[in-house]
């Protein structure tokens, strides 16, 4: 049983940095013996890059190739940096193609070469079948290592070949049916083997209820085509419908996780990859484009600002109460763009149903926009005891909130056409164009009649 059944992350960490700041890396090591190799991994991100390499040195080879599956590629890299040529060869021969795929990019070339001089030829023709493809997609997901038999066999046969093999892959729940040519005719699960009589021919008994997975076909729309129809693994096809491999539930654990991390990191223009203890220098760097990009969001705000300085100058009412309205805005426009923007990576939002969810969320935009203009217009009103500056708060609150409606919904699939994640950069443009529409309304009205 793993310690970490009984032991929480958060107390493993915790004893591991005290053997750490002690110098006992002995003793941390220890500590890492008995915990599953995607533990370990996660510890070794969550530790200084100093102590990381210090604990790698003194982890056994065949421990380390696990490891290296499940760590993000910051880390990845930096472990294989201190790696020698015969050590990487040693601590990732025995991966599956699928793991190994997702290694081979960090892997130097000189490492490469001899990594595929250990592989037969079965194997590196398995290999370079997995890298054509690429890693976001069912093909780069799948792992080749699946069993097949032909549609004009009985129970009795299939049975007799599963026991040659000895073993059977993990997660294997279905073995596939396919022609003479690796054509993929169906699926025949082992629960339908096991309830079925010897004699009994395979071709009645093959399930064709759900299709095949296209190599082609992006990770996303795997975790959907897995969460709806509840698998545990699934067939991969080519575009000539020849089976290829197969993608299996924990594969899909991890594309669900990535993609979480994903949105929460570009939130705040960061990488999901990056690596916590990485370098301040390397840091810094990575964080000041953000920081750049999000510099000049704010001078083009701060221009529309500047074209209304006479009266901001008459009324200093209006400064004060001019972040009310920017953030109402931001607000209102940020919670539609992480609908739509989670509608457009789960597949319920397109092109085809854009319009009504934009109606709807205009309209949204409009309710809240009658709701809370009344409360801060009045609130403005108590305030500065002002009703044309009550009137014009108001309205600029009603404009700003349906224009960032329309916005929210917009803007993603605006930004998927240009190629850019809308994860990623959608917040800061949301936000510009809130500031800019928000000051306008407000400022431009209160031209008009202060």
């Amino acid at each position: 049983m793993l310690e970490v059944e009984n032991t929480s992350f958060k107390e493993c960490l915790q004893r591991l940095m005290t053997s750490l700041e002690a110098s006992l890396y002995e003793e941390a090591t220890s500590q890492l013996a008995d915990l599953h190799s995607a533990e370990i991994a996660r510890l070794l991100e969550s530790v200084p890059a100093k102590d990381r390499t210090k604990l790698w040195h003194n982890i056994d080879s065949a421990t380390q190739g696990d490891i290296l599956k499940d760590l993000n590629k910051d880390v990845l890299s930096q472990l294989l940096a201190e790696m020698s040529v015969s050590q990487i060869v040693e601590a990732t021969e025995g991966l599956d193609m699928d793991d190994l795929a997702d290694i081979v990019p960090e892997l130097p070339e000189s490492a490469l070469h001899n990594l595929l001089l250990t592989l037969d030829h079965k194997h590196q023709a398995h290999l370079k079948k997995v890298l054509s493809y690429p890693q976001d997609s069912a093909g780069g997901l799948m792992n080749i290592d699946i069993i097949t038999v032909r549609d004009d066999v009985n129970v009795r046969t299939v049975i007799r070949y599963l026991r040659l093999l000895k073993r059977m892959p993990i997660d294997t729940d279905q073995i596939f049916v396919v022609d003479r040519a690796y054509q993929y005719i169906g699926a025949l699960h082992i629960s339908t083997l096991l309830t079925n009589e010897s004699k009994q021919t395979i071709k009645p008994l093959i399930n064709n209820e759900h299709k095949p997975i296209l190599a082609s076909a992006s990770e996303t729309e795997v975790a959907s085509l897995f969460e709806q129809r509840d698998l545990i693994s699934a067939p991969v096809v080519d575009e000539n419908n020849q089976l290829i491999g197969r993608i299996t539930i924990d594969d899909v654990v991890d594309v669900i996780r990535d993609e979480a991390e994903h949105s929460v990191m570009s939130m705040a223009g960061l990488d999901e990859e990056n690596d916590v203890f990485a370098p301040v220098i390397d840091s810094a760097k990575s964080r000041s484009i953000w920081l750049g990009v999000n510099l000049i969001t704010v001078f083009i705000a701060v221009f529309f600002i500047g074209l209304f300085e006479a009266t901001l100058q008459a009324q200093i009412a209006l400064a004060i109460l001019m972040p009310v309205v920017a953030s109402m805005g931001g607000i209102a426009g940020t919670q539609t763009l992480i609908l739509v923007t989670r509608g457009i990576a789960t597949g319920r939002v397109t092109h085809s149903n854009l319009k009504v969810l934009m109606s709807k969320e205009v309209a949204i935009g409009f309710l809240n926009g009658l709701l809370w203009s009344a409360v801060i217009g009045t609130i403005t009103y108590l305030w500065f005891a002002d009703l044309i500056l009550s009137v014009v708060i108001a309205l600029a609150i009603i404009v700003n909130l349906i224009f960032a409606a329309f916005s929210g919904a917009f803007l993603p699939l605006l930004l998927i056409r240009f190629n850019i994640d809308p994860a990623l950069a959608g917040g800061v443009i949301l936000t510009t164009i809130t500031d800019v529409v928000g000051f306008v309304a407000f400022l431009g009205l209160a031209s008009l009649v202060v």
